[in-house]
């Protein structure tokens, strides 16, 4: 409980320095207009009216779809890259750096092909999304699995494990700490792509209310979509990554069970 109420005034701190840094900066110094840099109270109040009309819970179920299915097909196509690699040498040895550099390359490339491609849809943000976060995805699996002791492999023939068995009983659960990190990078790089999707289209979501606070020049309606998408991904790390995390670690004896 101790931990929950020193992170409430953590946050309520930055809260009210936000606040302290807008009274200085538009009404002591004025060194900035009050629609450059907005203030906490109004963010807060333009979110509570995007709640009441609706705005913000059709844009989150909408960027919440789209997000949860492209991922869901990136970490498909991810983990079978990763394995093809390992399995192939050849493969492996050619195809990676190239998958190396597709992983660097910025998710908003990828979306004129997109749009030839599919035009201004769905489909096109989907693709953005899944191609984003395929590569880091692909990249972790394969660098997970070749990064496993060999001895855990050894000790596993020496018991009788021969095969496909070694992949569930073995391989699989040594390689998911570097799998459950190449999940999240992944996921932070969905996010992104899913933004820049919805930016650059007249479809429903976080990304379009955010372009429409910016046309408006709404600043503190770009704002609280901002936070918004922060308060996302926290809830996702925490409920999701986080739990897989603290399992693997409780496996493996590095943190005790609750």
């Amino acid at each position: 409980m101790s931990g929950v109420l020193g992170r409430i005034i953590f946050y309520l701190l930055v809260i009210l320095l936000w606040e302290f840094v807008y009274k200085l900066g538009v009404d002591v110094f004025r060194i900035w207009k009050a629609y450059i840099f907005p203030s906490p109270v109004s963010v807060f109040h333009t979110l509570w009216h995007m709640i009441l009309d609706h705005t913000l819970g059709i844009a989150i179920l909408s960027s919440m779809r789209r997000i949860i299915l492209g991922y869901l097909l990136s970490l498909v196509l991810g983990v079978i890259i990763g394995f093809i690699l390992v399995k192939f040498k050849y493969l492996n040895d050619n195809l990676r750096p190239i998958i190396l550099g597709l992983q660097t390359l910025p998710s908003i490339c990828w979306l004129p092909f997109a749009i030839l491609w599919f035009g201004l849809n769905e489909s096109s943000i989907l693709f953005v999304i899944t191609i984003g976060s395929t590569f880091a995805i692909a990249i972790a699996t394969e660098s997970g699995i070749k990064n496993i002791n060999p001895l855990y492999i050894r000790a596993a023939k020496t018991m009788g494990a021969k095969g496909f068995n070694i992949y569930p009983n073995v391989i699989i659960p040594a390689s998911l700490p570097s799998f459950i990190s190449g999940m999240k990078q992944g996921w932070s790089f969905a996010w992104r792509a899913l933004m820049a999707g919805e930016m650059l289209s007249s479809t429903k979501g976080l990304g379009q209310v955010l372009m429409v606070g910016r046309d408006l020049a709404d600043i503190s309606q770009v704002m609280a979509v901002m936070v918004v998408i922060i308060v996302l991904g926290l809830v996702v790390d925490n409920l999701v990554f986080g739990r897989l995390e603290i399992n693997v670690r409780q496996k493996w004896g590095l943190e005790r069970a609750a």
